[in-house]
């Protein structure tokens, strides 16, 4: 429902001029805390709203060129389609509303906003069990605005090792993983993912980016993603468990279970991904009662040394 939110607040800002997030608030029927949330959220994506201090004070719209179209400027239009594109949580009848909108846009509008529609991906799954929320990235804004309008950027780099380096990307989209963004990108040495947050500069050029033909930006993060996880967990291991115990295989493991088939006696054939065959055995003990290890053997040995220590120390 928030993107539906989002739209009323903007059709409420063009029709009064000027809004409290109180007014927001009785008219939408939100808290004021989460009318204030949804004003500076329209701000990130591009809307140019402000906020003036003050008894008199609220929230209004940046003056400038408008569309023949609801008074959307050209800045307002793209928004709208990147908060409420394909990959958003959108209602169907909000994106069927935008998809009838673009078609009305000029021409020039129009490129932009269906650029826009397209250049996001919600990735809600966190790596891991991080629970650090930190605010976006200082550069976002900047590197939405080169994959919306298509130019090439000077990217500065520092990796996880504390390099810096500088190189000429082809930004084709950007993606949101839990708390973290990352640039999709086209580089000399093929497709490139850049962590936003170790952006240490982004200056956008003239030159017009060269996009695959067939290049998707949520199937391609689906593979960038694969890639990442097999990399951060490269150990599988081969199990079986008894129904009654896969919410709980599930809840503890989350993306790194793979589910398969059913055995000749009822059980469910399962592969875990993890760091160490030591990591695993400790963290897959506590599921003795559902779950048997068939292989690596590795792993069995640690749950069996793992079990005798436990009877030693509490039998």
């Amino acid at each position: 429902m928030r993107t539906d939110r989002l739209v009323a607040v903007l059709l409420l800002l063009q029709r009064r001029g000027q809004v409290t997030a109180a007014e927001v608030a009785r008219e939408l029927e939100v808290s004021e805390r989460t009318a204030r949330r949804d004003l500076d959220a329209l701000a990130m994506a591009g809307v140019p709203v402000y906020s003036l201090q003050g008894r008199s004070g609220g929230w209004r719209l940046v003056g400038g060129a408008r569309t023949d179209l609801s008074g959307l400027t050209a800045g307002e239009a793209r928004a709208l389609f990147l908060v409420a594109g394909p990959a958003s949580t959108a209602t169907p009848a909000v994106k069927a509303a935008l998809r009838k909108l673009v078609q009305a846009l000029p021409e020039p509008f129009r490129v932009q906003a269906e650029a826009a529609a397209s250049s996001l991906v919600t990735d809600p799954q966190r790596w891991g069990s991080s629970r650090i929320e930190p605010r976006p990235p200082r550069f976002l804004d900047a590197l939405q605005d080169a994959v919306i309008r298509g130019v090439q950027v000077r990217l500065g780099y520092v990796d996880g090792t504390g390099a810096e380096t500088e190189r000429t990307v082809h930004p084709l989209g950007i993606v949101a993983k839990g708390p973290s963004w990352y640039l999709v990108s086209h580089t000399e040495s093929g497709r490139r993912t850049f962590r936003i947050d170790r952006v240490s500069s982004a200056e956008p050029t003239d030159d017009p980016v060269h996009r695959p033909e067939d290049f998707d930006l949520a199937e391609s993060w689906h593979e960038i993603a694969d890639e990442i996880e097999r990399r951060r967990a490269p150990l599988e291991i081969q199990a079986v468990c008894a129904p009654s115990g896969m919410y709980l295989l599930r809840m503890m493991l989350g993306s790194r279970l793979q589910v398969g088939g059913s055995t000749t006696d009822g059980r469910i054939e399962v592969l875990i991904r993890g760091h160490n065959e030591y990591a695993l055995a400790g963290e897959l003990a506590g599921l003795v009662e559902w779950l048997e290890v068939t292989g690596p053997p590795g792993v069995r040995d640690h749950l069996a040394a793992i079990g005798t220590a436990l009877v030693e120390r509490y039998g």
